[in-house]
């Protein structure tokens, strides 16, 4: 294995990894050079209208792929020559890891080609290869091989079965742009699941962790692994005169922003072409609602299909005072205790006097009839005025919801459909997709820049639950959340920084339909009870289906 000098990182903090999906479901990057160019010509269209607008003709950064231009708008990769398509997507790396310094480890396949492994697999090859480790156990990455650094290697754990491997090097990939595309981006994910612990389980604690991706083999994929759900995030004391506790704020982008595939993306049969692996293979799609084999298609909903069309309550504004004294009872003798709202003593003046109405003291005290905490009764008047004004008050203490909360999520409507294909983890039923499309438009007076235009990237958006008795009570409080406007609001992407566009708002989705190639996907056998708990967070449970 010849090993060459490093080139010199980029500058910046983070490099961009342009990749496309092959027929098996695993991610191929393109070149360096290739990837500058995209990142390049993504980054001038940005003043002319961005990605929205934008195709990428690729043969103008490899004349190998002449035939191919990515349509940003869809993220999909179309071959003119054959028809065929293929998504892509946009993932950053830090500029020290093995694709900022131009390193790629690549396997040689059946044909004598070498091919890239996906690109979070060069950077954990090329982390053990830095440590000094004589091999690298890949079931780390959930699967059942090992690389050999001394033999260059690949070895099969089950059948011994060997593939050469290499290490190369080329242009590094580009300096990331500050863009802001419906790409799955950032140096980590940024979803609830991906911030909750490292290791499928109840809602507990949130930790970080890189997405594993697996490698291109012969044999099939081992199954993978996925995160927990995470809980909703430990309060913090409001900042003066910011309020946040009244609506329902943005607080993280919790899922990938792109479209993902799923199985049977159309596809024509590729030309033969001799060489480097191109993009444009055909694979087989899943069983249609039949149980009978669609190959290249998308599946087909059967009968029952439903659309929900997003609704907005008209009743009138409810008056503040009146909502805070529905739902505190006034104290007489106020604890010795802060309030957590403007941080001073329950004992003295409301930090927010100021938006006194004359009908409440500043200095009147009250708890919330259900949990008992206690405020300011001017505060949490502030508070209610800063949100929605739904007529709900939700308790910044312990998030207790008093009266039925709603959010500040765009129009929009909300697709169902079943099919008979099953997910990982669920073989004995079929599949729910839930597909949620958002146009961008303009911010209303409960979000954050009333009257400045808002974007909605990567809609429409695809979501899967299994077919069955518990993945059905799920779809019917997903539902419920759409109507009060809980499942997306406006804010800013944690993954690409943008502002001002149609986020994930605290009630997570698996967005993969096949392998969990992100730990967006299945088998995950807790994430039913996760996203249970997540709903009634936010006030939608059992209870709200017979109203």
């Amino acid at each position: 294995m010849a090993i060459a000098p490093s080139p010199t990182a980029p500058q910046a903090g983070a490099v961009a990894v342009w990749e496309w999906q092959d027929e098996g479901g695993s991610w191929r990057p393109y070149s360096g050079s290739v990837c500058s160019y995209i990142e390049q010509f993504v980054w001038q269209q940005g003043p002319r209208g961005g990605p929205q607008s934008a195709s990428v003709p690729l043969g103008q950064a490899d004349p190998a792929l002449a035939p191919y231009i990515i349509d940003l708008p869809s993220w999909t990769q179309f071959r003119q020559d054959t028809g065929t398509m293929r998504y892509v997507r946009r993932h950053l790396y830090p500029a020290l890891s093995a694709p900022g310094r131009g390193i790629l480890w690549e396997w040689l396949n059946d044909e004598g080609t070498w091919t890239p492994y996906e690109m979070s697999v060069c950077v954990y090859l090329e982390q053990q290869f830095a440590r000094g480790s004589p091999g690298a156990d890949l079931a780390a990455l959930g699967y059942n091989y090992t690389v050999d650094y001394g033999s260059h290697t690949q070895v099969n754990k089950t059948s011994s079965f060997q593939r050469s491997v290499r290490r190369s090097l080329g242009p590094p990939y580009p300096a990331a742009a500050v863009l802001g595309p419906p790409g799955h981006t950032g140096l980590a994910c940024s979803c609830l699941q991906c911030l909750a612990g490292g290791a499928s389980g109840p809602v507990s604690h949130r930790a970080r962790h890189w997405p594993s991706h697996l490698p291109v083999s012969s044999a099939p994929p081992a199954p993978h692994r996925t995160a927990a759900l995470g809980a909703h995030q430990a309060f913090a004391p409001y900042s003066k005169p910011a309020l946040a506790g009244g609506r329902s704020a943005p607080r993280l982008n919790a899922a990938p922003a792109w479209v993902p595939p799923q199985p049977g993306v159309p596809a024509a049969p590729r030309l033969s072409q001799p060489g480097p692996a191109v993009p444009g293979r055909p694979h087989a799609g899943p069983s249609t609602s039949n149980g009978t084999s669609a190959p290249g298609s998308i599946p087909v909903p059967t009968q029952r299909s439903s659309r929900i069309q997003q609704a907005l309550a008209d009743a009138p504004p409810t008056e503040p005072g009146q909502v805070v004294k529905r739902y505190l009872d006034e104290l007489q003798s106020p604890p010795d205790e802060d309030c957590m709202i403007c941080m001073e003593k329950l004992s003295v003046a409301s930090g927010y006097s100021d938006v006194a109405d004359g009908k409440i003291g500043s200095d009147t005290v009250g708890k919330l009839t259900d949990c008992g905490h206690a405020f300011h009764l001017l505060c949490v008047l502030a508070m209610y005025k800063n949100g929605n004004r739904d007529g709900s008050l939700q308790c910044p203490s312990c998030k207790t919801i008093y009266g039925e909360k709603t959010g500040t999520q765009p129009k929009g409507k909300m697709d169902v459909s079943t099919f008979a294909v099953s997910l990982p983890g669920h073989e004995d039923c079929g599949t729910i997709q839930i597909v949620y499309s958002i146009a961008r438009g303009i911010q209303g007076p409960e979000h954050p820049n009333p009257g400045k235009p808002f974007t909605a990237r990567g809609f429409p958006r695809h979501c899967y639950l299994p077919d069955n008795a518990q993945g059905r009570k799920v779809l019917e409080l997903l539902k419920v959340a759409w109507k009060r406007r809980l499942i997306f609001t406006v804010g800013t992407s944690s993954t690409t920084g943008e502002t001002d566009t149609v986020v994930w708002n605290e009630i997570h989705h698996k967005t993969e339909m096949g392998l969990n190639l992100t730990g967006h996907g299945y088998p995950d056998p807790h994430y039913l009870d996760n996203v249970l708990a997540e709903l009634a967070a936010q006030g939608v449970t059992e209870d709200s289906l017979g109203q």
